[in-house]
């Protein structure tokens, strides 16, 4: 009978991604869609090549940018700023400036990602601002160490915390949290190669989950201020550190817990209309998340006392005994919702750093493969995969993250310095949305300043 295959059935299962800057090589292209014969032009008409496709709406937009915001952050920063600021009311104030900060952050990326709508984030407009060179070390200094160090950090945060509760008086075995961590990373490595709407579900889902938390949280707290919780808010600057390095160091760890609102511009190519959706689910995002976290701190000094919330291992968890008595469990279950989230959150969005990298020739060519079939970077996702549980085992990953999370600011800064080259460049450039020249001025002022003052 011959060979009774289809020409769909010769499709390879994955295929090299279009850069870009170039079209992809003509019979390449033809193979990947079972037939080599080319047009009368000699190019593959661009609605035959391989891409990844635009499935993500406004929801899952928001729903990245606040799932990825919301991590174990607002969980572990607090008792951080209060040590640093020595008061309630300079926490207070940091955890708002945090906020306004990163919304003008934000607003600058609005304007970069309509600009530049290719994935990649900060690689990208830094590839495009100031060149190959720059675009290349910041691509291999995340490769290496920033990306699968986070994810590895959030996926560990999920393996204690829930498995907390069934531990509560004895300490959860050593082994048991990088288990439950490989498993996470794994888990949602499979379903970010089996299908992007899946991905984006599990991100709805779970950013859900844990504005629920955070609601409870404020609600018990709002509760508890109009029963008279309300001492830690008298004379509530006394004692506020003035030492420029100590808010410094405040700052970032606020900005810590704000990290994440510039991740949506990752997977730019596969926001449905970018041009609207991007700076809306900027506009929507970054003010529910700001309102969320100052609320939050208020409602755990409604619960706790100054001495109690500096020396918290876990504010939520301390909160939940102090507050919600049986149901104290809800907490350490809401921050392994909310880690899990987390995980998945930087494994959507850094593997597209990688894929983008690779396309630009900055990273093996194996790495900038599509499945043809799901539409997915499959390769890029699994190397990301690999790192991270590599990094599982590293007993200094808390140090890393601390050291290379002053090179992410950095790295932040220097995309909306590009912003600004751009401007001068590139004036007649179209840009569908359009910062006020202050706001990118502002931004890179404050974060080298603070990177000055910082000890």
């Amino acid at each position: 009978m011959g060979d009774d295959r289809t020409a769909a059935d010769a499709v390879p299962e994955v295929i090299t991604a279009p850069s870009g800057n170039e079209d992809p090589k003509p019979a390449e292209a033809a193979s990947a869609l079972g037939s080599t014969e080319k047009p009368a032009n000699g190019q593959v008409a661009d609605s035959d090549l391989v891409r990844l496709e635009p499935t993500m709406n406004l929801f899952n937009g928001v729903t990245i940018i606040c799932g990825i915001i919301i991590g174990s952050g607002i969980f572990i920063s607090p008792t951080i700023v209060l040590n640093l600021t020595g008061s309630v009311g300079l926490s207070l104030v940091i955890w708002s400036a945090c906020g306004v900060f990163s919304m003008i952050g934000a607003l600058c990326y609005g304007e970069l990602g309509t600009m530049i709508t290719m994935s990649g984030g900060d690689y990208a407009y830094i590839l495009k601002a100031f060149g190959g060179l720059p675009a290349f070390l910041l691509l291999w200094v995340t490769l290496l160490i920033i990306r699968p160090t986070a994810q590895a950090v959030v996926a560990l945060t999920f393996g204690n915390y829930i498995l907390q509760p069934f531990f509560e008086d004895c300490d959860v075995p050593k082994n048991a949290p990088i288990l439950l961590a490989a498993v996470c990373i794994t888990i949602l490595t499979f379903v970010n190669c089996w299908n992007v709407r899946w991905a984006t579900k599990v991100q709805d889902v779970f950013t859900a989950a844990k504005i629920i938390a955070l609601i409870i949280i404020i609600i018990a707290g709002l509760v508890q201020l109009f029963m008279g919780g309300a001492k830690n808010f008298e004379n509530s600057f006394e004692g506020s550190t003035t030492d420029p390095g100590e808010i410094a160091l405040a700052l970032y760890a606020g900005l810590f817990a704000y990290g994440g609102w510039n991740y949506l511009n990752f997977v730019t190519e596969e926001l449905k209309n970018p041009y609207k959706n991007l700076p809306r689910a900027i506009v929507i995002s970054v003010p529910l998340v700001t309102v969320i976290y100052v609320l939050a701190n208020v409602a755990y000094f409604t619960a706790m006392t100054v001495e109690e919330l500096s020396v918290s291992k876990a504010v939520a968890v301390t909160f939940g005994q102090k507050l919600l008595g049986p149901m104290a469990w809800i907490m350490p279950v809401s921050v392994a919702l909310s880690t899990f989230g987390g995980v998945n959150g930087l494994l959507l969005t850094g593997s597209r750093i990688y894929f983008v990298g690779a396309r630009e020739g900055h990273l093996p060519e194996a790495i900038a493969m599509i499945s043809v079939n799901r539409r997915t970077p499959v390769p890029s996702l699994i190397f990301t995969c690999f790192l991270s549980l590599l990094y599982l085992f590293s007993s200094n990953i808390g140090k890393l993250i601390n050291y290379f999370s002053f090179v992410t600011w950095l790295a932040t800064g220097a995309a909306i310095a590009g912003l600004l080259v751009l401007r001068i460049r590139e004036p007649e450039r179209h840009r569908p949305v359009k910062v006020n020249i202050a706001l990118p001025i502002i931004f890179v002022i404050a974060m080298y300043s603070w990177s000055s003052w910082a000890p």
